[in-house]
């Protein structure tokens, strides 16, 4: 009985720690984007996005219908590039990191800050695809409001 209760709780263990690891490396990958930012670095910004992806923000247009702006990880880097170092800061929050296999689903609320002045904050929705260079990215979603930014 005692052999049983010790190998159900190493095999718990294992399990647990591998969800951790997995979670870990997934929270890694995004966190990257938002230093990268940070860090008006075009190029790692780019990298963090699979070859295939999708990057939209929910918008309104003119007349106030919601609309999604889609832009590429290419064009995003570029104009995140051309401006200083900390310039764009967005504070996540993890709130929820589901994975299955080579997919992985995030929430993030978030608070964003240009020039260390409070902008905008809403909630951003990973979809990202393990691969063998790591998690990737491969779809981005973010609403986008003033206030209020409790969740």
């Amino acid at each position: 009985m005692k052999k049983a209760f010790l190998f159900i709780c190493l095999l718990t263990a294992g399990y647990m720690t591998h969800a951790q690891t997995a979670t870990d490396s997934v929270k890694a990958a995004i966190n990257q984007l938002f230093t990268a930012m940070r860090n008006a670095d075009s190029a790692t910004i780019v990298n963090c996005f699979a070859e295939k992806h999708t990057l939209q923000t929910l918008v309104r247009d003119k007349d106030g219908n919601m609309q999604a702006k889609t832009d590429l990880a290419t064009d995003f880097g570029k104009s995140i590039g051309r401006l200083p170092k900390n310039a764009a800061d967005e504070r996540i929050e993890f709130t929820s990191v589901q994975i299955d296999g080579p997919l992985a689903s995030v929430w993030t609320p978030y608070k964003f800050y240009f020039n260390g002045n409070f902008s905008h904050c809403g909630v951003n929705s990973f979809q990202l695809l393990r691969t063998k260079d790591g998690w990737k990215i491969l779809y981005l979603v973010d609403t986008r409001r003033k206030e209020p930014c409790e969740k």
